[in-house]
């Protein structure tokens, strides 16, 4: 008998299975007892406001919001985010060819590939980034070039090191600022030079937006659509999830380039019917919120949570960077007063703090090469329990634990 695999080898390109490695010492750890602090994974510790939670659930009770929503979004939802991001970002985008609606910007990042490449194109990374940009690309057989994003660099991708016959085969780069897992910034001066640049090797921008309203220290990030020619030159991700608490209801949109929003939209009349209408209405309730000021503020709790947790790690013997945005920290490997027959990594802390101290973390090589070294850090406990977290991780680094 013929024995044959009924797993895809393409499963084996799509990056780091780390998420699932966590889960699984999460998982351990609970089963001996610990209890465990988990600041792994960035999802939301907060509900949506009252307006939002109403408007999802009065809209599941019709019996008329059952039906297939359509694939590009209702007109009232794309209505709602062309003005809000008029509101926010004084761009004008046309909902009829410039937006489509995502179930989350990962269902986008996933698919985009598959709307935009053929064999032979490649597309821009960055090293760190967040692990969807390069798996979408494995599922579509798409090779990717990674942009080493790096601390003395601020973060930033270094354009002028792409080689020519690079810039020549790529069809997209990716950008994520404020970012995920580096926690970076970009003001529209960096914006204005990417377009520029890409602009003049025909290369699509392709921008992630998801955390443009968890800032701090009254900084407000831009959107690349801001930057002058960029409408033609770039697409940009937006996503509820973070900014709205509405991780688990998956709805985002894309804006931008009509020709590239077209094809996500042909993309996705092919594989799905759309957003579900009540999570839609929700989300158009979330957006009209913000925009009278009335909605949820992420940013200020998210900003006490950083002071208090770099305080207290800082008071542990951990110094850690205080970034300008973003849910997490992007934190180098602390000084351990203590040694292991095997060398630290990434890795092993975050599996030893983990197994010792009951905390949960992410190891920055999860985000590709240029992350070893660092972990990521996601701010989603209460500030308590963040100073609780700090005391653990700092007897872990002295060996107590």
């Amino acid at each position: 008998m013929t024995t044959k695999s009924w797993r895809a080898d393409r499963l084996s390109r799509l990056g780091s299975s780390i998420f699932a490695e966590v889960a699984e010492w999460k998982r351990n750890a609970a089963a001996r007892g610990l209890d465990v602090i988990d600041l792994s994974i960035g999802s939301p510790d907060l509900p949506p406001s009252p307006a939002i939670r109403r408007a999802l659930g009065q809209a599941a009770l019709r019996e008329d919001a059952y039906g297939y929503p359509g694939s590009k979004g209702t007109p009232a939802f794309l209505q709602q985010a062309a003005e809000w991001l008029a509101f926010r970002f004084g761009i004008a985008i046309d909902p009829e060819q410039e937006l489509v609606s995502l179930m989350g910007s990962q269902d986008g990042l996933g698919h985009l590939a598959l709307a935009l490449c053929n064999p032979g194109d490649i597309a821009l990374l960055p090293d760190p980034g967040y692990p969807v940009y390069a798996a979408g690309l494995a599922l579509a057989g798409i090779e990717p070039y990674l942009m080493p994003l790096r601390a003395e660099n601020g973060y930033l991708p270094d354009f002028s090191a792409i080689p020519a016959e690079v810039w020549a085969r790529a069809k997209f780069m990716l950008l994520n600022y404020p970012s995920n897992p580096v926690s970076a910034v970009a003001d529209l001066a960096f914006f204005k030079h990417a377009v520029e640049i890409a602009s003049r090797h025909g290369v699509l921008i392709v921008h992630d937006l998801a955390y443009s309203e968890m800032a701090f220290d009254g900084y407000r990030p831009p959107s690349i659509l801001q930057a002058e020619g960029a409408i033609d030159a770039a697409v940009e991700f937006h996503s509820l999830s973070k900014s709205f608490n509405m991780a688990g209801a998956r709805i985002g949109f894309l804006a931008g380039n009509r020709e590239a929003v077209a094809a996500m939209r042909e993309l996705k009349a092919n594989i799905d019917y759309g957003v579900f209408l009540p999570v839609q209405e929700a989300g158009i309730v979330a957006l009209a919120e913000d925009m009278r000021g009335t909605g949820p503020v992420v940013g200020p709790i998210y900003e006490k949570r950083r002071d208090a947790f770099i305080q207290a790690l800082r008071e542990q013997g951990w110094t850690v960077g205080s970034p300008k945005a973003t849910m997490f920290l992007w934190a180098k490997l602390p000084d351990m007063r203590w040694e292991l027959a095997d060398p630290w990594n990434s890795r092993r802390i975050s599996r030893e703090m983990l197994e010792r101290a009951g905390v949960a973390v992410i190891p920055g090589d999860a985000f590709g090469a240029e992350g070893e070294g660092y972990v990521r850090i996601a701010l989603v406990e209460s500030e308590e329990r963040l100073r609780e977290a700090a005391i653990r991780i700092g007897e872990f680094i002295r060996g107590e634990r």
